[in-house]
C-alpha cells in the first residue's frame, strides 16, 4: 500500500485550477497523417485524470505533446500554468511519466535502477536510500528488490515503472496504458496501486488506457479521444448518469420516445468539445459502473 510519506519533500505545484490545459492541439505527421486534431482538455489539479480511446486513436501523441517530448503542428499545452515545449527541462522535471511496456537496461535490479534514476535527477545518497527503501515497499516489491528486472512479470515491470517515476516527488504522474499486457488480476492489483497514488496529496494523475473497466474503476474525470479528436470530457459520475439516462430513454423496437442520440447529445452539450456525446453503448451496464467492452463504448462522431 501506498505511504503517506509519499506524499512529503519538495513539492513544486502551484495554486492552478488546471494542471494540463491544451488549447487546438494538432499534430500531423508527414504533412498527410492528422495523429491529434484541435484538441482542448483541462486535467483539474488533484484529479485522476482518465485518458480513454482505442489504439491508434492518438493517446500517445497527445502525451507526448503534453511532455514537451514533439512539437505541436498548431495550438498549445499548458502545464502547471506554463508553456510546454521542448526546451521546457524544468517543468518535465516535474513530471512522473511511464511509457507503454517501458524497458531497462539489462542486469539491473528494482535497487539498482532506482539509485540510477535518483541521481539523475541529483539526489544525494542520503536522499535516495531511505526514497527507494520507502517506494520499493509502496509497489510491493520488497522481496525481489534485489532481482534481475529482465526476469520480472510485465505487472512487475510495471511496478517497478510506477517507483521510478516517483523517485523525485513529481507533482504529476502521467501514465501511458500502464495494464497494457497485464492478466485481470495483475490489471486489478495496477489499478488499486494508482488509485493509492492519486489519493496523496497535491498529486494529479493522468493515465491512458483502451481499457474502459479500468478507467471507470481509478479516474475521477475522463476524456474520451476517437480519430485524433476529443469527442468527451468531464467528470466520471456524469458519463455514468448520461449512460444510465440514454439507456432508460432508448426506445423499444418500433416504439416511440427518446433516444441516446437525441437525449444523449443534448445532455452531454456542457462537457464536450465540438463533438456529439456518448453514444452507442451497450445495455449490458454491470451495476454502478460503465458497461464493459472498451470498444463497442467509445463515441464514434456520426
Amino acid at each position: 500500500m501506498v505511504q503517506n510519506s509519499l506524499s512529503t519533500g519538495n513539492s513544486h505545484s502551484a495554486i492552478v485550477e488546471h494542471i494540463v490545459r491544451t488549447q487546438n492541439l494538432t499534430k500531423i505527421f508527414n504533412q498527410q497523417t492528422i495523429a491529434v486534431n484541435n484538441l482542448t482538455m483541462d486535467v483539474p489539479q488533484g484529479s485522476i485524470f482518465g485518458f480513454l480511446g482505442p489504439n491508434g486513436s492518438g493517446k500517445t501523441t497527445t502525451i507526448k505533446l503534453m511532455l514537451g517530448l514533439i512539437r505541436p503542428s498548431a495550438g498549445s499545452v499548458d502545464v502547471f500554468g506554463e508553456p510546454m515545449g521542448m526546451d521546457s527541462a524544468d517543468l518535465r522535471h516535474r513530471i512522473g511519466y511511464l511509457p507503454t511496456n517501458p524497458q531497462f537496461p539489462d542486469k539491473m535490479t528494482p535497487i539498482t535502477y532506482l539509485d540510477f534514476i535518483g541521481r539523475t535527477f541529483g539526489l544525494s545518497r542520503e536522499e535516495r536510500v531511505p526514497r527507494i527503501t520507502e517506494l520499493i515497499r509502496a509497489v510491493d516489491l520488497l522481496s525481489l528488490s534485489s532481482q534481475e528486472i529482465r526476469k520480472f512479470s510485465t505487472g512487475e515491470v510495471t511496478r517497478v515503472g510506477i517507483a521510478a517515476c516517483l523517485i523525485n516527488n513529481p507533482d504529476l504522474l502521467i501514465l501511458d496504458e500502464p495494464t497494457s499486457g497485464l492478466d485481470p488480476i495483475g490489471r486489478a492489483s495496477t489499478v488499486k496501486l494508482i488509485t493509492e497514488l492519486g489519493r496523496q496529496e497535491d498529486k494529479t494523475v493522468f493515465v491512458s488506457s483502451h481499457i474502459l473497466a479500468d478507467i471507470d474503476r481509478v479516474c475521477t474525470h475522463i476524456g474520451i479521444i476517437n480519430d485524433g479528436k476529443l469527442v468527451f470530457t468531464g467528470k466520471i459520475t456524469d458519463v455514468k448518469r448520461l449512460i444510465r439516462a440514454s439507456q432508460h430513454l432508448r426506445a423499444p423496437p418500433g416504439g416511440g420516445g427518446g433516444t441516446l442520440r437525441g437525449e444523449g447529445e443534448g445532455a452531454a452539450h456542457h462537457h464536450r468539445r465540438g463533438a456529439p456525446g456518448p453514444h452507442g453503448a451497450g445495455d449490458g451496464g454491470r451495476p454502478g459502473g460503465l458497461p464493459q467492452g472498451a470498444g463497442a463504448d467509445i463515441p464514434h462522431p456520426p
